[in-house]
């Protein structure tokens, strides 16, 4: 069944209204919702560990940065530090701080989904996940626009939790584009599975072969990484304007009778079955017990094949070509 489209007309900002919110963190997502929710009237501090050098950045942008500590005292609380940190704070510093029926947002359900995090009784516990990267979840606030979102409630302890997700993603700029209603079951496991599956493990990994077959055939590693890599953004745009159906009847008689006959032989039932697999893992918590342990033994595997990835040849072409091209270096380039 398809889920129903809220936009700003159908939410109420009574449940939000004079509550202050503290954004816990300055990264991408904590600066686009500190500053959106800012822009929108709403009484906003940051709460910063103690010497951070976010602090000044956020006086720079008229915001007041205070101790999470205090941060935990106000009546919404919104966890946007780095998902290995959250359980840590909440525990130690939230827990018993924050006041009986305040609000703990998330912006993704993942502690909260794996049990990492188990909230007090008495608090309400929102979800509201931009559907977009932090810089966009600004930029598009910042031009009128908005970047559609995802809310769910996991506990009600005050009896609108529901309607302060909605007033929360409105806000911060949601609204304007297209607010959904889930579950932190759903958001946390559809996103793991789509990063894993297609927008990180999959589509880079598709790219650094078909650059490596077309290298290793003895084609020049300039046109391999134009044709294999460059050139995904521009097939990404389309598909994200005009949908898969748009796109091909956009391309080459020959890209479309490509497309249909030999893209099966490389997206076929064992990569369907792949994918069967590791949704499998997301959902019975393998895939998180494995991370948590990657993450307790300093991150090994990460590192090795991060510095891996560096050494590739993708990667030493794709630097040079990209020199030659200083529009793509701009800040804020999607």
């Amino acid at each position: 069944m398809s889920a129903a489209f809220h936009e700003d007309k159908d939410i109420d900002l009574g449940p939000i209204a004079g509550r202050r919110i503290a954004v816990l963190g300055f990264g991408a997502q904590g600066r686009a919702h500190a500053l959106n929710l800012r822009d929108s009237g709403q009484d906003v501090v940051v709460g910063l560990r103690a010497g951070s050098a976010s602090a000044e950045v956020c006086r720079q942008h008229g915001l007041e940065p205070v101790s999470l500590e205090q941060a935990a005292e106000s009546e919404l609380v919104v966890m946007l530090i780095p998902d290995p940190e959250q359980a840590a704070v909440y525990e130690n510093i939230l827990a018993s701080r924050m006041k009986k029926h305040s609000a703990l947002i998330f912006a993704h359900g993942y502690n909260i989904h794996y049990r990492r995090i188990v909230p007090r009784p008495d608090l309400d516990v929102l979800l509201v996940a931009p559907l977009g990267i932090g810089e966009q979840v600004r930029l598009q606030y910042e031009a009128g626009l908005g970047v559609p979102a995802l809310v769910g409630v996991h506990q009600d302890a005050s009896g609108q939790a529901r309607a302060l997700a909605f007033a929360y993603a409105k806000l911060n700029g949601h609204g304007r584009a297209a607010v959904l209603e889930t579950t932190f079951a759903e958001e946390t496991e559809t996103d793991l599975f789509a990063e894993q599956a297609v927008l990180c493990g999959g589509i880079d990994h598709l790219v650094t072969s078909a650059f490596e077959t077309l290298t290793e055939a003895g084609y020049s590693p300039d046109i391999a990484y134009f044709c294999c890599l460059h050139e995904v953004k521009l097939m990404a745009d389309m598909l994200h304007r005009r949908g898969i159906v748009g796109t091909r009847r956009s391309i080459s008689v020959a890209a479309e009778f490509g497309d249909y006959t030999r893209g099966p032989r490389v997206i076929n039932e064992a990569s369907r079955a792949a994918m069967q697999d590791l949704l499998a893992e997301i959902r019975d918590g393998r895939f998180a017990d494995e991370l948590d342990a990657e993450i307790a033994a300093g991150s090994p595997l990460i590192r090795r094949r991060r510095a891996a990835a560096e050494s590739h040849e993708i990667e030493k072409v794709g630097a040079r070509l990209r020199a030659r091209m200083p529009w793509l270096q701009k800040k804020h380039n999607p």
